[in-house]
């Protein structure tokens, strides 16, 4: 099964051996339920942006439907992954690199576009009568077209240079998960994937402070800051919570690649804090955000309140 490199190859059996006297398998039922509810929620939602035109005109309901989009996608193939770990099968190693390619795009796009919606929002508050001028949709669909460029370019990178160097890969794995994937990669090559997300959170952290200082300091003379439970307020903090649901789990994985380095941390630590990652801190955030969106912009839930009227209305004519 391995033509890898010894020591990948033993290090992979013990972390699959971890894996199994643990019985962690067990967390696909949690991760399939958990993600079953929010693919019943997340479709409706993005069904509701979609089919309105006068939601799909607005920057911030497009970059909520992109989110949605990302979530949507990185729920089905993390589902799909589990699944094929619980049942043990042999995954080619090629379709592997491209499941882990994919979970981080989608993982990074979320992540870049949960961080446009703040500078969309300082952009409406800063500029309110420019606003629509500076992101009309036409524009807003060519960066959110950038939005996926950007975030895929680097992963399938990844696989591209793990393909080529096949003699450093095993032929099938009977686990596939990222940390594992990016562990076939040459120790060199390790540090810049630690560059690349030690920046890419960096610089998203710093424009969402940036924005949020700047809005406190533009609209903090206005009164609607005045209020405990303001909208204000209540936006903030459900943007806040949201941003923190789908920061961690990056900076978890960060660790997870420091600790795949290091031969003096427990195998069964390792094998823990990747599963519990995998199957609890990167659905939090999908599981919050429907809701959260749903709180946040009235005009969502009134637009899903007039289909569901427009449908109920539509089924009683067609009975009578």
């Amino acid at each position: 099964m391995c033509n890898a490199e010894r020591g990948f190859c033993s290090g992979y059996r013990v972390w699959v051996e971890s894996l199994r006297r643990w019985h962690l398998e067990f967390f696909f039922i949690p991760t399939t339920v958990v993600t079953l509810a929010t693919l019943l929620a997340n479709p409706v939602l993005l069904a509701c942006i979609l089919l309105s035109r006068a939601l799909r005109r607005e920057t911030r309901y497009l970059l909520v439907a992109n989110t949605l989009t990302a979530d949507i996608l990185f729920l089905i193939i993390n589902l799909a992954t589990m699944i094929c770990n619980a049942a043990r099968a042999q995954i080619p190693w090629t379709v592997c690199g491209l499941l882990t390619a994919v979970t981080v795009t989608a993982y990074c796009c979320a992540i870049l576009t949960t961080t446009l919606m703040v500078v969309d929002t300082y952009a409406a508050v800063r500029w309110p009568l420019r606003y629509h001028e500076l992101l009309p949709p036409a524009r807003t669909h060519r960066i959110l077209v950038g939005v996926w460029v950007l975030a895929a370019i680097y992963p399938f990178t990844l696989v591209i240079m793990m393909e080529a160097d096949r003699v450093n890969a095993p032929e099938k794995l009977a686990v596939c998960l990222v940390l594992i994937s990016l562990g076939l990669i040459q120790v060199q090559n390790v540090m810049w994937i630690h560059v690349y997300f030690f920046v890419a959170a960096l610089i998203c952290a710093l424009v969402i402070f940036y924005c949020y200082i700047r809005l406190y300091m533009v609209t903090r003379t206005q009164g609607i800051w005045q209020s405990r439970f303001s909208r204000a307020r209540v936006t903030l903090l459900a943007h806040g919570v949201l941003l923190l649901l789908y920061f961690a789990p990056g900076f978890v994985f960060t660790v997870e690649l420091f600790m795949f380095q290091r031969s003096d941390i427990s195998q069964d630590v390792r094998v823990w804090i990747s599963t519990v990652n995998m199957c609890v801190f990167m659905l939090l955030p999908r599981v919050f955000a429907p809701y959260l969106y749903g709180l946040r912009y009235r005009e969502i839930s009134d637009t899903l309140m007039q289909q569901l009227h427009r449908n109920r209305r539509n089924s009683q004519n067609t009975v009578s």
